[in-house]
């Protein structure tokens, strides 16, 4: 690969390791409230069960997601969900004002280890589903690589789109402390955070609509070098504006949130 290659592939990746970070302080956050009735000991081995079984999706869906990911149905489903749940969340947030308190009142009714477990799973493959489509979004206009193909994508690709939900699992699991008191000096990041999303869904719209049986837009307009500088600017400033528009606060770090 040349420079130019290398750059742009590790620019993508840096981009996934720092969104994958504040999405999973958001599904941290939403995962130490759902476990937080069980005994400590149990609660350690709901979260691990939970993030083995969603490691074990990751994979799978990505190896099956990359022999559809050319079909331009399976390109417009996932555009529209990933809009689909950054205004969902966004409106959520601020204007019907649903927090951890709706949460924590769905918490209080589950009881049992492995029923808790089960829900972990179920919310970790949601969380699994909306990481890898972001990721699929963001790597699918990349160049190709000499890498031989795994599965239906080039090898490249499916690299970067891989460690990115490795990434975002360990992050869940590792760091998510961090960046959970990042979150709570900067509010406006989760918000950026799930505008970030949606910009990603409007990029994979353009691809959709790009895309050689619909030619709404041009075929080459999805990899062009004014579309990517566009998107990687609009990006950009929308989190610079979610770390400057946020008011800062100082961390308060609760016994409750520990992974």
């Amino acid at each position: 690969m040349d420079v130019s290659m290398l750059l742009e592939y590790g620019w993508v990746l840096l981009l996934l390791i720092a969104l994958e970070g504040l999405l999973a302080a958001d599904n941290a956050l939403v995962l130490a409230i759902m476990v937080k009735h069980l005994p400590e000991e149990e609660r350690k081995k709901a979260l691990f069960y939970g993030l083995a079984g969603a490691f074990v999706f990751r994979f799978a869906s990505l190896f099956a997601i990359s022999f559809l990911v050319g079909v331009w149905q399976v390109q417009a489903i996932g555009a529209l969900y990933l809009l689909f749940i950054a205004i969902n969340h966004i409106v959520r947030k601020q204007l019907m004002k649903k927090g951890k308190s709706d949460v924590e009142k769905k918490s209080k009714k589950q009881s049992g280890f492995w029923g808790t477990v089960i829900k972990v799973e179920l919310a970790d493959i949601a969380f699994a589903v909306d990481s890898i489509l972001a990721a699929v979004a963001l790597a699918v206009t990349l160049p190709n690589t000499p890498l031989p193909q795994i599965g239906g994508l080039d090898g490249g690709k499916f690299l970067v789109i891989f460690a990115g939900g490795l990434i975002g699992l360990i992050v869940m699991r590792f760091a998510a402390n961090y960046f959970v008191k990042l979150l709570k000096a900067k509010p406006g990041l989760e918000i950026a955070a799930f505008m970030i999303v949606g910009w990603v869904g409007v990029k994979l719209s353009v691809y959709t609509l790009s895309h050689p049986e619909l030619i709404i837009l041009p075929e080459s307009f999805a990899k062009s070098p004014e579309w990517k500088v566009t998107f990687y600017a609009v990006l950009l400033l929308i989190a610079i504006g979610g770390w400057f528009l946020s008011s800062s606060k100082k961390p308060e770090v609760s016994k409750g949130e520990t992974m």
